[in-house]
């Protein structure tokens, strides 16, 4: 079987099956829309090990699934981890306050050998991030519904005339 193959099964069984059942116990379109959209940039919040509880927090607030909801948050996770440094660099950028001294592998090694520490020295530039990424959110967010929110309703309506 080929790679592409193989993923796009990957993709059919883990999210495109979910959605369809989703979309047939009756949830619209649109709130799946939502749902997907801001679960996928929460899931990118530059702090890592907040974003399960900001998802529950956000899936338990607007009652979405919350199965789907993790499943989406966890997904992301990996683009997390890439986000990281360029939402503290921009953050830099934009307020100015703080210079990030550090590269990627070095952060992970300054989390992976003292987290409290590494809280005490990324503080400002993870602030710094946290600014540009509530910058980005609603951006990302609102783009993401716009694309989502007609192919949800494309599967529903083909669900709708089977």
């Amino acid at each position: 079987m080929s790679l592409k193959k193989k993923f796009r099964n990957f993709v059919q069984s883990k999210y495109i099956v979910k959605i369809i059942a989703l979309l047939k116990k009756g949830t619209s379109p649109r709130e799946l829309a939502i749902a997907v959209a801001v679960t996928f940039v929460l899931g990118l919040f530059p702090v890592l090990g907040s974003t399960t509880i900001l998802c529950t927090a956000f899936a338990l607030m607007f009652r979405l699934n919350l199965p789907l909801v993790h499943l989406i948050n966890y997904s992301v996770y990996p683009l997390q981890l890439v986000m990281l440094i360029p939402f503290m660099k921009l953050g830099e950028i934009i307020f100015q306050f703080e210079n990030l001294s550090y590269g990627f592998e070095e952060v992970v090694e300054l989390i992976s050998n003292d987290v409290f520490n590494a809280i005490s020295v990324l503080w400002n530039v993870t602030l710094q991030g946290i600014g540009a990424w509530l910058i980005i959110a609603p951006v990302v967010s609102y783009t993401l519904y716009l694309i989502l929110h007609p192919a949800f309703r494309r599967i529903g309506k083909s669900l709708d005339e089977r």
